[in-house]
């Protein structure tokens, strides 16, 4: 038995085949595990818990069902879906989690995150995620009609796209969009673990981060599936 972890599948409209695949996971592999983590970006952008997009349905519908078989699922936001709520989490029977969280794996306490607030290289990043996540900002963006919240989501791709594009232009994209590794090493002494989980970055892997702590990177879903598979017996980082 283990314990499966995946982060940014980046479900979206216009790649359904990866919608598909991760229905086939949930029916599949996950059924025989302990539990299913999700780390945040499991939708390419989540607007507020009355979107009515097919895909979050199907995920919705599948999740709920994973749940109903006996496997506890749980879910930390990313910074695509920070907006995803108690309704939407209810839909799919997932227990929310605070990022970050510390949890026991196999008599290994662990801690689990989205990832992004690793990467403090990025200042200007930090800044637009600390307002996004003022609940006075979410509360008046959550009171706008849904067109309006998805005209916004889709600018603020756009935005994304293009910031990514100037970086790698001035060479800055591998170390402002990867983790620091101060506040790596910051956050195992903060929290006094040797085992960290996260996604974000789309960098899969699994780290040695000196002093006996190990640091996995969870895989994208943007080509093919990822997940990480943690039991008593250790770690292992797939493809699907």
């Amino acid at each position: 038995m283990s314990t499966l972890f995946v982060s940014d599948l980046h479900l979206d409209p216009e790649r359904p085949e990866i919608t598909a695949l991760f229905g086939r996971f949930l029916d599949g592999d996950a059924r025989g595990a302990d539990a299913l983590y999700i780390l945040g970006d499991l939708f390419e952008a989540w607007v507020g818990d009355d979107d009515p997009s097919e895909a979050g349905a199907f995920v919705a519908e599948r999740l709920r069902a994973l749940v109903e078989a006996g496997v506890p699922t749980y879910f930390i936001r990313g910074n695509r879906d920070f907006l995803l709520g108690d309704a939407y989490a209810t839909r799919c029977g997932m227990t929310l989690l605070d990022d970050p969280t510390v949890v026991d794996l196999y008599g290994t306490p662990s801690l689990l995150l989205h990832g992004d607030l690793l990467c403090t290289d990025d200042a200007a990043y930090q800044q637009f995620r600390a307002q996004t996540r003022d609940p006075q900002w979410q509360a008046q963006f959550l009171a706008q009609p849904l067109a309006a919240r998805l005209a916004f989501a889709a600018q603020a791709r756009a935005a994304s796209q293009a910031r990514y594009g100037e970086l790698v232009a001035k060479g800055m994209a591998e170390t402002v969009g990867d983790v620091a590794p101060a506040t790596v090493q910051a956050w195992f002494e903060r929290f006094g673990i040797r085992r960290m989980i996260h996604g974000h970055t789309h960098r899969p892997a699994i780290h040695d981060e000196g002093h006996g702590r190990t640091r996995i990177v969870l895989g994208d879903w943007y080509e093919q599936g990822s997940v990480l598979r943690v039991s008593a017996d250790g770690c292992d980082l797939a493809r699907l």
